[in-house]
């Protein structure tokens, strides 16, 4: 039986197409996110300027939201089916193997 990333083969694994499409939405979805969040932060900070400044009540919005975008961010990066996370199992998968098989 063949292994791949950890599971076997034959138990429910992803085509690999199908899981490059899953990998190229998350970029994608990420991507589109980060639009809406400098779009509509922007415009909170164009209309804080033109209500003449003062208190920046924007970051109440900015902050938060900002640390959900990195959140958002280092899951496509190191999160469930990264790169990260496969190069990873296959180092540990190499390292369970026997070195000498056969003795």
């Amino acid at each position: 039986m063949e292994e791949t990333l950890g599971r076997p083969a034959d138990q429910g694994e992803e085509p690999l197409e199908a899981r490059a499409r899953k990998r190229v939405r998350a970029r994608s979805d990420f991507l589109v996110h980060l639009a809406i969040f400098l779009v509509a932060n922007l415009g909170l900070v164009a209309l804080w300027k033109l209500a003449g400044g003062g208190y920046p009540w924007f970051l109440w919005v900015l902050i938060p939201w900002g640390m959900g975008m990195v959140g958002h961010g280092l899951t496509l990066l190191i999160g469930p089916e990264s790169p990260v996370e496969e190069r990873a199992i296959k180092r540990e998968m190499a390292r369970l193997r026997p070195r000498h098989p056969g003795r």
